[in-house]
C-alpha cells in the first residue's frame, strides 16, 4: 500500500508541477486571463480533436471499439443518479436562489477533460484515454443539458432553456467530440489516415495536458487566500464530488462488469472538482458567478488531495 501511496503521489506531483508552473509564470506577468482564453481554445478546440484522433486511430478497431461502447452505461447510470441526488439534497439544504443551479451542476458534473485528461494519463498512461472519453461523453451531454438548463432557470436573466434543445446540441457537439466521433467513423470504415497526418496529429495532440495545466494555474492564480471560504453548500459540494460521485462507480460497478482499469479510470472522473465552464455558464444567466468561480478552485485545490487518496484505494 506504501508503494501504491508513492506512486500516486508522484504522478500527481508531476500534475502540480505543471500546474504550479502556470502559477509561476502568472505571477511574472506572463500569463494573464487573456491567455487562459486562448490555451482553452487551443486545447478544446486543436489540440484535443487531434488527440482524440491520433489515440483512437493508433490503438483500437472495430472489435475494441464494440468492446469499448458496452461500458458507457455505467458513467451514464452514475451522473444520472447524483443527478437526481442533487435535487433532493439542494431542496432539503434550501440552497438560496442564484445559487442553486451551480449547486446542482457541481453536485453532478466533473471536470473530466482540462483536469480529467491529464491526471489519468499521468496516473494510468495513454491506455486510460478512451476510458476517459467515455466518461466524458456522458459528463458532457449532461452538462450542457441538465446542468445548463438548471443554471438557466435560477439566474436573474433565466431564459429557461430547454433540457433538450438546439442551443444545447451545439454545445454537446464541440470540436473535442466532433474528434472522438470522426476517429470512430474512421475505424469503422477501415480509413487509415497517412503517416504524415497521424503525426502531426500527435505532436499537435501532445499540448493537451501542458496546456490545460497551465490553464489551471492561471486560474488559481486569480483566487487569493482570504477570498477562499467554506459554508454549508461549499461542504456539500466537496463531499458529492470527492465521495458520492465516486460511490455511485462502486455501486454500479457491482452489477455491471467493467474491465479493471475502466473501473479505475472512472473513479478518478468521477472525483475530479467543478467544470471550469460552470462560471461562464453562471454569469450568462446572471446567476451567483462568484460562488461558481470559488467552489470551481475550491474543488481544483482538494482534487490534488483527493487523487492520491482513491489512488491507495483503487
Amino acid at each position: 500500500m506504501l508503494w501504491a501511496f508513492l506512486s500516486a503521489v508522484g504522478s500527481i506531483l508531476t500534475i502540480v508541477i505543471m500546474f504550479m508552473t502556470g502559477w509561476c509564470m502568472t505571477h511574472a506577468g506572463w500569463l494573464n486571463d487573456k491567455t487562459s482564453e486562448t490555451f482553452s481554445k487551443i486545447v478544446l478546440n486543436v489540440a484535443m480533436p487531434c488527440y482524440m484522433i491520433w489515440n483512437l486511430m493508433s490503438n483500437f478497431d472495430r472489435a475494441k471499439l464494440k468492446e469499448l461502447s458496452s461500458g458507457l452505461i455505467v458513467p451514464i447510470l452514475s451522473i444520472g443518479l447524483t443527478y437526481v441526488l442533487s435535487i433532493v439534497v439542494s431542496n432539503v439544504m434550501k440552497v438560496r436562489k442564484g445559487r442553486k443551479g451551480i449547486f446542482r451542476s457541481v453536485f453532478f458534473t466533473s471536470n473530466t477533460i482540462f483536469i480529467g485528461l491529464p491526471v489519468n494519463l499521468a496516473l494510468f498512461g495513454e491506455k486510460s484515454t478512451p476510458y476517459v472519453l467515455l466518461y466524458y461523453i456522458a459528463n458532457t451531454i449532461f452538462f450542457w443539458t441538465f446542468a445548463n438548463y438548471e443554471i438557466s432557470k435560477d439566474g436573474e436573466n433565466a431564459e429557461h432553456v430547454p433540457v433538450f434543445s438546439l442551443e444545447s446540441l451545439k454545445r454537446i457537439l464541440n470540436p473535442a467530440l466532433d474528434g472522438f466521433i470522426l476517429a470512430v467513423i474512421f475505424i469503422l470504415l477501415g480509413v487509415h489516415l497517412p503517416k504524415f497526418v497521424m503525426d502531426s496529429c500527435k505532436y499537435i495532440g501532445s499540448l493537451t495536458t501542458p496546456l490545460a495545466m497551465f490553464f489551471v494555474g492561471i486560474v488559481l492564480h486569480s483566487v487569493h487566500l482570504k477570498d477562499v471560504h467554506f459554508d454549508r453548500d461549499i461542504i456539500v459540494l466537496l463531499l458529492a464530488r470527492f465521495l458520492i460521485c465516486p460511490m455511485t462507480i462502486y455501486l454500479f460497478e457491482q452489477f455491471i462488469y467493467l474491465p479493471p482499469l475502466m473501473t479505475k479510470v472512472f473513479v478518478i472522473q468521477s472525483a475530479m472538482p467543478a467544470v471550469t465552464s460552470t462560471g461562464i455558464v453562471a454569469k450568462r444567466y446572471g446567476a451567483d458567478c462568484e460562488f461558481a468561480t470559488l467552489v470551481t478552485v475550491i474543488t481544483t485545490i482538494f482534487s490534488m488531495i483527493a487523487i492520491p487518496i482513491y489512488m491507495v484505494l483503487i
